[in-house]
């Protein structure tokens, strides 16, 4: 399995201990300096079953200055997938991909739901 972290974001290190404590092997890619291809979130959006617009990073300060909220209605699936591409920073995270399934966001209910 592979976690896409931002490493000053307590919510990732909040994750990353969850997956530590559970004994459970993982790779970790910061998300700014290793971020996901367009094939890749293409591939992890398939897989998640959720609306594309659950991969943007709602809170983050890019989304915010991009004025994003107002303008992802108007965008094709092909220009969101472009621009979670472009900066690792537009995407929710964590990130975490496994054989089966595609996580966004750290809910530990929902994890050990998959993680069991």
């Amino acid at each position: 399995m592979t976690i896409f972290c931002y490493p000053r974001c307590s919510t990732c290190a909040k994750a990353v201990a969850y997956l530590e404590a559970k004994g459970l092997t993982y790779t970790y890619r910061d998300i700014k300096l290793e971020r996901p291809s367009k094939e890749e979130l293409t591939s992890f959006y398939q897989r998640s079953g959720l609306e594309l617009r659950r991969f943007f990073n709602t809170s983050g300060l890019l989304y915010r200055s991009m004025e994003l909220k107002n303008k992802l209605s108007s965008l094709s699936e092909d220009e969101m997938l472009e621009l979670l591409a472009r900066d690792g920073m537009l995407v929710k995270r964590p990130l975490l991909v496994t054989e089966t399934s595609v996580l966004v966001g750290f809910d530990e209910k929902k994890w050990d739901a998959v993680l069991r």
